[in-house]
């Protein structure tokens, strides 16, 4: 890569109880082949409990990667320790991530490259799971649970996770930053004020990867789901988008019924032949409980007023 040519970045973590995160987190920046004198990391401790800010300042001495340790005590939100990280940061381009994710080598360089038009405002890179145990992991991973393909191709309107999200720091001075009150839901917020009010343009960097970790427990999953269902909510109060139709008693009966009745001995048929996964024996059920807990998430009471504030530069 031609250093000269390549624009500063700065990438933007928020940081919450992420001690046992930190070393692969740090490990995986340190691995990026993106130039060391065009990029910083801003890592925001959001009122951690457990050892995260001793670590990030150690950290900042430590590490031969640029990190500058920065802490937002003061709202128990990852927007608004995503907001203390766009405003220290000095920038044009803006990548975020989060504790619990691993970019891959080339995850920084790949997702800046769109940025060479200067029409692109937001580019979204790609999620894929890391190697999980679990069988709720691995219908997560079959279902392709954090792929930003379901994103871009959202009904309403295309957006990225800021789990693997680059923006354009003219895009924000334009439409503002993001709603620091908000628990969930931010990341669709903020791409959309961005692409339905303003010219510029989305794009999609597939070779851009950052690997997650599933939910590995039956609370974790129906928390995960709970949470779809207030983004939902939230987006639906902001932007006007539809509700998603919650499945009837009737519909959910009908479908466990199909699952005992006829998915589960041919499922478990070519398991025995050796043509099947375990994880193929309960798709159904999981899909029911996750239908279910995003429902109930759904049902949350409105938007608080608070979360509407948008932070402005």
């Amino acid at each position: 890569m031609d250093s000269p040519l390549l624009p500063y970045v700065s990438v933007i973590v928020p940081i919450y109880n992420g001690e046992a995160d930190l070393p692969d987190l740090l490990a995986c920046l340190r691995s990026q082949d993106y130039p060391r004198d065009r990029v910083d990391y801003l890592l925001v401790d959001n009122g951690s409990r457990d050892r995260t800010a001793a670590l990030l300042t150690a950290a900042m001495q430590t590490e031969t990667i640029t990190i500058r340790a920065l802490s937002e005590p003061r709202i128990q939100s990852s927007y608004a320790a995503r907001n203390l990280g766009i405003r220290t940061a000095t920038s044009t381009i803006l990548a975020f991530t989060d504790a619990d994710c691993r970019p891959q080598p080339n995850w920084l360089s790949t997702l800046v490259q769109p940025f060479a038009d200067e029409t692109v405002g937001l580019v979204a890179g790609e999620i894929q799971a890391l190697p999980g145990q679990t069988l709720l992991e691995r219908h997560a991973e079959r279902q392709e649970t954090l792929s930003q393909k379901h994103t871009i191709a959202h009904s309403f309107c295309a957006y990225g996770q800021t789990a693997n999200l680059a923006i354009r720091l003219e895009a924000l001075k334009q439409v503002g930053l993001f709603r620091p009150y908000l628990t969930t839901g931010g990341d669709a917020d903020i791409c959309w004020r961005i692409l339905r009010q303003t010219p510029w343009q989305f794009r999609f960097a597939d070779g851009a990867i950052v690997r997650h970790r599933h939910r590995a427990t039956l609370p974790e999953l129906k928390s995960q789901w709970q949470r779809y269902g207030r983004s939902n909510r939230y987006l639906h109060d902001l932007h006007g988008v539809d509700l998603m139709r919650e499945p009837t008693l009737q519909e959910s009966v009908y479908r466990l019924t199909r699952w005992m009745v006829k998915e589960l001995p041919i499922s478990a048929a070519k398991l025995v032949l050796g043509k099947a996964e375990p994880v193929e024996l309960v798709g159904t059920p999981i899909g029911l409980i996750c239908a279910q807990a995003r429902a109930i998430g759904q049902r949350q009471p409105a938007l608080p007023a608070q979360a509407r504030e948008i932070e402005w530069l």
